[in-house]
């Protein structure tokens, strides 16, 4: 039998999203082990991860899952020897005892400077607005670097402040802050604008049709979702939150899937639960989940997958980046909502 557990945020501000990754790792450990026999501890992130992982430790769990959150992901990786599998936090940075699945901040923005400069290349100002996070931050870093790679200029301001002057604006901060900014969007000033809470279905819901034009990032979307060859594809896995839960997998519950197949993989081929073995299979593993790719560099930076870019078209998350995956062109410039 293996031992796993997981330390996520079951209450609090991020429940809803760690929540959803408990259900996706007790769907793996009870579906989708093959013959393995998966003993999964759920144990609450909040409202102290440090103490969480302690306590998740006394049972010496053979694989551990971090929590849904940069923020939580940090202090666990920081409370603990032994190694994480991060699936939840996207501004850690690597070392010794983590496993990143997901792509990190500061490639957020990457693609929507990449399918703007394509779109027009006489673009010349981006506007960064990113609150005063490590997330946001790291956000706003790899979308200034994105920027100036394709020789425009970029100016960065902190949240809630005012947006710089430029013709495209990029927003990285709290939920709650960036809906704000959102709801008084003015179209007219800006050729683009991007909002990290547009890749989420939800979070810009009460906008309505002034969602409309907006570029998002999305870490997964089921309906692009490559051919896997570690684990089900996506449809199986769809098919089968939609059976336990009565709806779709959000994103963390993909992330957090995928931590699973890979975690089993990386410790049935290493032949021991020793951490260091685990973690030498983990970084030369080069598999394709239906999350994505999965592939670390010599640093143990997750440089497989990649973020999607998608723009709300016609009231529908439409992947716009990159062209392998897009589903539709970038509606360019943003326009005011008809009607």
């Amino acid at each position: 039998m293996v031992r796993a557990a997981l330390v996520t945020p079951l209450s609090g501000p991020l429940a809803r999203y760690g929540r959803a990754t408990a259900t996706a790792l007790r769907l793996w450990a009870r579906r989708f082990t093959g013959t393995e026999t998966v003993d999964l501890e759920v144990v609450d992130a909040h409202p102290d991860a440090s103490a969480a992982v302690r306590h998740a430790e006394r049972n010496e769990p053979h694989l551990l899952f971090g929590p849904y959150g940069s923020g939580p992901t940090a202090e666990v990786v920081k409370a603990t020897s032994r190694l994480v599998w991060n699936h939840g936090g996207a501004r850690i940075r690597p070392r010794d005892n983590v496993v990143s699945v997901l792509a990190p901040a500061h490639t957020y923005f990457i693609g929507a400077v990449e399918v703007i400069y394509h779109a027009d290349p006489r673009v010349g100002r981006v506007g960064v607005l990113h609150g005063d996070t490590g997330f946001g931050r790291g956000v706003a870093g790899g979308a200034e670097q994105a920027a100036v790679h394709r020789g425009l200029d970029a100016e960065r301001a902190v949240l809630p402040g005012d947006p710089p002057r430029a013709d495209v604006l990029l927003a990285a901060g709290r939920f709650d802050d960036e809906l704000v900014l959102a709801r008084a969007l003015d179209r007219d000033r800006w050729r683009a604008a991007g909002f990290v809470a547009a890749g989420v279905s939800e979070v810009l819901a009460e906008l309505g049709d002034r969602r409309e034009g907006l570029l998002g990032p999305a870490q997964w979307m089921p309906e692009v979702a490559p051919q896997p060859d570690e684990g089900p594809a996506a449809s199986e896995f769809v098919a089968a939150h939609r059976e336990l839960t009565g709806d779709d997998p959000p994103y963390p519950a993909a992330q957090a899937f995928a931590a699973g197949v890979l975690a089993l993989r990386c410790l049935h081929e290493a032949g021991t639960s020793e951490d260091a073995a685990v973690a030498a299979v983990a970084r030369k593993l080069d598999r394709t989940t239906l999350f994505g790719r999965f592939r670390l560099d010599s640093a143990g930076r997750q440089v497989g997958h990649r973020v999607l870019t998608v723009q709300w078209q016609d009231g529908v998350r439409t992947v716009v980046w990159p062209p392998e995956q897009a589903q539709a062109a970038l509606r360019y410039p943003l326009r005011r909502p008809s009607g």
